[in-house]
């Protein structure tokens, strides 16, 4: 299988700040300058209002750096925000009406629950895949029981589109998922949850192998 050229979603944090031990905006800040090269937030029992102010904020420092900034579910405050993209369940708006509405560039993230949805999402316009949860995670709750890395390889290899897995992933297991077929890795509570955010990311970065 042929993949993809090196996607910008090596490191991809998750923001929520239901489960931010700190600070949400400065350990943003100090994810993005330890090495996260992508961002998507999500707050699932904001307001639409704080939603919006939340994601403006994070928008804000991430797009100086030039890291993409992904909203959850929400493509109407990802449009309102002027957020890179969007990242899709399989109940959400389906991903080919988003990408009429979204255009070319915007980027669709989508996490399939069966292989029929994976080799189906490119076809409909997804930009990139997370698939997970790899490990047992706290921080989604409907995120069903843990995959395992044989069987996130298996699924991995059936798309051609970059994978993110996602799903209890540490600076311990990032290089193993890596090794699977992930093009990058998604956290949350290993960075979100440290008392030095800063510190975390770093490790999370030096556990990944280098990518061209």
């Amino acid at each position: 299988m042929t993949r993809q050229a090196s996607s910008p979603y090596g490191l991809y944090l998750v923001i929520d700040p239901d489960h931010a031990a700190g600070d949400v905006i400065q350990t943003a800040l100090d994810a993005f300058d330890n090495g996260v090269t992508c961002v998507q937030v999500r707050w699932k029992t904001a307001t639409d209002r704080q939603f919006v102010e939340l994601a403006r904020a994070i928008h804000e420092c991430s797009r100086p750096r030039g890291i993409p900034m992904i909203v959850n579910d929400r493509l109407d405050i990802a449009l309102v925000v002027g957020a890179e993209g969007v990242h899709l369940g399989v109940d959400d708006v389906p991903v080919q009406y988003v990408r009429r509405i979204g255009g070319t560039e915007f980027l669709i993230g989508y996490s399939p629950e069966s292989d029929c949805e994976i080799s189906g999402a490119e076809v409909a316009g997804a930009s990139y895949l997370g698939i997970g949860p790899v490990y047992g995670t706290a921080t989604k709750l409907d995120a069903g029981p843990a995959l395992g890395k044989n069987e996130f390889a298996r699924r991995r290899m059936l798309t051609e589109l970059p994978v993110v897995a996602i799903g209890g992933i540490t600076a311990g297991n990032a290089a193993e998922t890596m090794a699977a077929g992930a093009d990058g890795v998604a956290v949350a509570s290993a960075i979100l949850g440290s008392a030095d955010p800063a510190a975390a990311t770093s490790q999370l970065r030096q556990a990944l192998p280098a990518r061209p």
